[in-house]
């Protein structure tokens, strides 16, 4: 929501740590508008990545704002003096009431509260030029397939993907493919899919045979906490290494103290939430280990040791201008990285400054 509103509003968190009052009772003097003050050629409009780790650290310096003191504050008094509160009706009225209805206070009278989320995880499912996966009569469109996303996530793009698959490619392909071979055939005698079948039952059946004292709820939300502490906006070597080895504890206290038959969800609904948990180690995993072998800083990606004074991403691309892409190796082993070089005909990579 915060990436459209950052046009008109301007971000500010209190100087003074610790500053409890009320926006309206904090005078201009004392408010800190830290993306203007650090970068004045773009300000508020620096991109997410940056304003994202802005946000974190100002919050890490105990200045943040709310309850929790995880936010800052996206105020448009300046824009509504400026062009009216109907322009930015007009603008914005959607986002202004969805936030409303959120957090019951008016954006219009009180700056909004904003904070990094997780976004999205990039790549997908690798699949041919018919779109097809490595599972014969497996078809994977849109932002669940690589082809277009692998390192890349935009909501716009991502949309146009998915109407490009359905409407354009998969009529002809998936076509192809059906006129060749029957796919209930296929399913029934494809190793991979009688692997996949006797894979999901054989964990279904150990998740109901733990009856741990553990929700999934609880390992989810602390698996989520290690990520998000240690391989989010700003990593470091010392942190990943600890959460390499945090999360294969956690892991093994999942399958021998977790609990799907509790809480007030129907047991289907917790096996579901268990199963998707379980494979969310695998991927917390692999995202540390993929963040801490690249040893630079570039763009989302930012490694703290890797920066430049001013504090920007420091690149390295003689040595990492390559898209790793991890093969599984099996139950107990770790996977392995393939380096898949990149190339640039006509725009070469640079040292971004937005100073």
């Amino acid at each position: 929501m915060s990436e459209s509103l950052r046009n008109d509003g301007r971000i500010w968190v209190p100087k003074t740590p610790g500053d409890k009052r009320p926006p309206s009772q904090i005078p201009e003097a004392e408010r800190d508008y830290y993306l203007e003050r650090r970068y004045p050629s773009f300000g508020n409009l620096v991109p997410r990545d940056v304003a994202s780790r802005n946000a974190k650290a100002v919050c890490d310096e105990q200045r943040g704002v709310g309850e929790t003191g995880l936010g800052v504050y996206l105020d448009f008094a300046g824009a509504i003096q400026r062009l009216g509160v109907e322009a930015i009706r007009e603008r914005y009225g959607n986002l202004f009431d969805m936030y409303e209805r959120i957090t019951g206070e008016d954006p219009y009278r009180v700056p909004m509260r904003i904070y990094p989320a997780i976004h999205y995880t990039m790549g997908g499912l690798w699949v041919d030029y018919p779109l097809m996966s490595t599972i014969p009569g497996l078809f994977v469109i849109g932002e669940a397939n690589f082809s277009d996303h692998g390192a890349n996530r935009l909501g716009a793009s991502a949309l146009m993907q998915g109407l490009a698959d359905g409407y354009f490619i998969l009529p002809y392909t998936m076509g192809n493919y059906l006129a060749g071979a029957r796919l209930d055939k296929v399913d029934a005698a494809h190793p991979a899919c009688r692997e996949a079948e006797t894979g999901v039952a054989e964990r279904t059946r150990k998740l109901l045979s733990i009856n741990g004292k553990r929700s999934v709820d609880s390992l989810h939300r602390e698996l989520g906490k290690v990520v998000w502490d240690h391989c989010g906006m700003g990593r470091n070597a010392q942190g990943l290494e600890y959460a390499l080895t945090k999360i294969p504890e956690l892991r093994e206290e999942f399958w021998r103290n977790v609990n799907v038959r509790g809480g007030n969800e129907e047991l289907n609904q917790s096996l579901e939430k268990a199963g998707r948990v379980a494979d969310y180690f695998e991927l917390a995993e692999l995202l540390c280990m993929d963040a801490l072998a690249r040893q630079e800083s570039c763009g989302g990606h930012f490694r703290e040791e890797y920066q430049t004074p001013d504090g920007e991403a420091l690149r390295d691309d003689e040595n990492f201008c390559y898209v790793s892409a991890w093969q599984y190796q099996g139950e107990e082993q770790k996977p392995r990285m393939h380096k898949e070089p990149l190339r640039f005909d006509y725009v070469k990579p640079a040292q971004r400054s937005y100073k």
